[in-house]
């Protein structure tokens, strides 16, 4: 089963790597690639090709004016940057992030550089900051239009909101935010993103058990693991992480071991071992470690201290080769361990994991002081674990006070067994010592029992005071609330009533609004007709009549040239290469006029020949097409077609400008046209006050289309025209 796991990942990476490389380096489509393609690397212990690749497109990002593809890149490194516990690189990779997102107008890039930011303050235990960008993020994403990925984006939000509500116990809206996550993975029938759904909505029934004792919770989250274990299964080919099913087996494991009888042993055993075989294939040592120390607790449970140690070993061997240990895991490790030694009478090795658990409680101790610094409750917690880090290291200081005093008397009893009457005195000494510990482990368990007591019937008292102020509160809201609605009702139908006669105004502006546009595309058809139909006739006149006779006049010149003296052949060569020039431009002129490879072709081809044509040792122009379907219609084509010439013609002639780029974009229901230039630029108010004959044309042109133009120049910087028009545009 591994090694088809192991294939079917190597198939999706090739998959990854066959569409990333078939986009040309520099292309937009290359960058948005290149973020799906780098995480799977990542995943899958490739860090420094998935850096590769993110250095590589980054570069060409920077280049582009709209900083959304250099924001996107940046913050993805940042997050990797961040898994590594590279401090500095992560922090100044997101910085970037933040100066490139400020560049792009692009709700969706703005969103994700949002929820980057709140992702790295969630490891960095600022979760209220974390919150605070996490719906920053989703405010952006409800601007956007939409795009293949901006449910899977919002989906991603969602399950971080999850785990920041379940770090805070706020069952009600991380249950909100599961379900969310849940319903758009339904939607897209992404695998991916159904396993993280059910992973939550999981770990959320598995947190509520735990509070409430609910049976039906405990078994609603059992169900969520095993639909994703499932999802897993069933996709194989398009999980990037592998690791993922190591990590549901443990939760299972757990599950199953904790809150289920012993009946469920077998599942126990099937899902530790399945989660620690998965765990060594993809060199994920912390999920074996895991999966190591719960066979241990079954060993133990099963009266097997030897089989149960050497899990334990294994587990902590695990432990220790990851790059960063989870010390929760080895603090079980050496609990286990000291107490399994302790039972050996092996007091050295007690007391030596003994030590070692001490040591790393008070690692997780000032992990934890470090987080509940940025909490409200961080007086209260922190001397509840400074009371906790004495006990335990008074209990640690007994137990090794104990174990030393064991010591001791077993070699004593060792020195002295000839004596018998030395012998059976100790025993009774030991007896009597441990009578007395009995008795004193009796009287501490009473005195926490009544603790207990007296803060549970605190907690009851201010549960019913605070239960009194929500009854009163509920009822003058209820009257509040009653009140208001009365208004509210009699305004709604006085602005009913205004509203109805305002709309019937609004209808007849509308209709003869439409009368006037209907009109308006009416002499906009004549004229343009008009004009396509002088130009097909100039073009035609140029190239029969007065191509037909530049050629004639060429032979002329070439008989003549025969029959000529010397002196007289070389003035002859020129004219004729003069004449060769001539019908060169006559052709170009021509072409211009009336483009016979639009009509055959279509607006791709004769677009990417012009644009050929038009290229100098000093001008750089390129055009691109995205998602471009070639249904445009032919008269739709060749109104595209002059628009973009008349822009790329101002553009030569008006702003010198070096470099020009053409987007020509198809959407679901329009399309795009954005021509960009380096020049000069120029003042956007003076623009209303201009009468140039190009930009009447090219108004005229997009109001025919029913488009809308957008202009933004700026000076010695460059000039973005961005024009939109529907599909199912009627031009009759």
């Amino acid at each position: 089963m591994l090694a088809g796991q192991a294939a079917s990942a190597q198939e999706l990476h090739h998959s990854l790597e066959q569409q990333y490389k078939k986009y040309r380096p520099g292309s937009t489509q290359r960058m948005l690639m290149t973020g799906k393609y780098a995480q799977a690397l990542f995943f899958n212990k490739q860090q420094d090709k998935a850096f590769g690749i993110l250095n590589e497109n980054i570069a060409y990002a920077r280049k582009i004016k709209d900083g959304k593809y250099a924001a996107y890149l940046y913050i993805i490194t940042a997050i990797n940057y961040r898994l590594l516990d590279d401090v500095k690189a992560y922090e100044n990779a997101s910085r970037l992030a933040q100066f490139y997102e400020a560049k792009t107008k692009d709700p969706e890039t703005k969103g994700y550089v949002a929820y980057g930011i709140g992702w790295l303050h969630e490891r960095n235990n600022k979760e209220a900051e974390a919150v605070r960008y996490f719906l920053k993020a989703l405010s952006f994403y409800e601007k956007a239009p939409h795009s293949e990925s901006l449910n899977s984006r919002k989906a991603s939000v969602y399950r971080e909101l999850n785990s920041v509500y379940a770090d805070w116990n706020d069952y009600e809206l991380q249950e909100k935010y599961s379900k969310l996550s849940l319903e758009i993975a339904l939607q897209q029938n992404d695998p991916m993103s159904l396993f993280d759904s059910y992973m939550a909505m999981g770990y959320l029934y598995e947190k509520r058990y735990e509070s409430t004792r609910n049976k039906a919770f405990i078994h609603q989250a059992e169900s969520y693991y095993i639909r994703a274990v499932e999802t897993y299964k069933a996709h194989k080919a398009d999980m990037p992480i592998p690791s993922n099913l190591s990590f549901v087996a443990i939760n299972l494991a757990n599950l199953y071991l904790n809150y289920f009888p012993d009946s469920y042993q077998d599942k126990v055993l099937y899902y530790a071992n399945l989660a620690k075989t998965q765990g060594i294939a993809t060199g994920n040592h912390d999920h074996a470690a895991s999966a190591n120390g719960l066979l241990a607790e079954i060993a133990l449970k099963n009266h097997h201290p030897e089989q149960a140690k050497q899990y334990l070993m294994t587990a902590l061997a695990e432990a220790e080769y990851d790059k960063v240990p989870d010390p929760n895991i080895k603090l079980s490790i050496f609990e286990n361990l000291s107490q399994l030694f302790q039972n050996e009478n092996n007091f050295k090795e007690a007391l030596f994991y003994q030590k070692a658990y001490v040591e790393t409680f008070k690692q997780i101790y000032d992990q934890k002081s470090a987080a509940l610094g940025k909490k409200l409750e961080i007086q209260y917690e922190r001397e509840k674990q400074k009371q906790q880090l004495l006990r335990l290291q008074l209990a640690s200081e007994k137990q090794e006070q104990r174990l030393k005093e064991m010591s001791w008397h077993s070699l004593q009893q060792t020195q002295k067994l000839e004596n018998l009457e030395l012998t059976k005195e100790n025993q009774f000494r030991k007896l009597e010592l441990t009578e007395i510990e009995s008795s004193k482990k009796a009287q501490e368990l009473r005195l926490s029992q009544l603790e207990s007591f007296n803060r549970k019937r605190e907690v009851e008292l201010y549960k019913a005071r605070v239960d009194y102020k929500e009854k009163i509160n509920k009822f003058y809201i209820g009257l509040t609330a009653s009140v208001s609605l009365l208004l509210i009702l009699l305004l709604y139908a006085y602005f009913q009533r205004a509203k109805g006669i305002k709309q019937k105004e609004k209808l007849h502006l509308l209709e003869m609004e439409k009368v006037r546009q209907d009109s308006k595309i009416s002499n906009l058809t004549v004229m343009l007709e008009g004009q396509e139909q002088e130009r097909g006739r100039i073009a035609r006149d140029l190239h029969d009549g007065l191509g037909s006779l530049l050629s004639g006049t060429k032979m002329n010149l070439f008989l003549l040239k025969n029959q000529s003296n010397d002196h007289h052949q070389l003035q002859i060569d020129r004219s004729m290469e003069q004449i060769d020039i001539a019908v060169d431009e006559l052709r170009h002129v021509a072409h211009n006029l009336m483009p016979d490879l639009l009509l055959k072709y279509g607006l791709q081809e004769t677009l990417t020949e012009y644009v050929s044509r038009m290229t100098t040792p000093n001008l750089d122009v390129d055009v691109q097409f995205l998602y471009y379907t070639n249904q445009l219609p032919p008269e739709s084509q060749l109104l595209v077609y002059r628009i973009i010439q008349e822009l790329v013609n101002n553009a030569v002639k008006h702003a010198t400008a070096h470099q020009i780029i053409i987007q020509f974009i198809e959407n679901e229901s329009d399309y795009v046209i954005i021509v960009e230039d380096d020049g000069k630029g120029f003042d956007i108010n003076t623009l209303n006050h201009s009468h140039s004959a190009g930009f009447h044309n090219i108004r005229s042109r997009v109001e025919f289309l029913k488009g809308i133009m957008q202009v933004e120049s700026q000076i010695n910087i460059g000039t973005n025209i961005e024009i939109k028009f529907p599909k199912s545009t009627d031009y009759d």
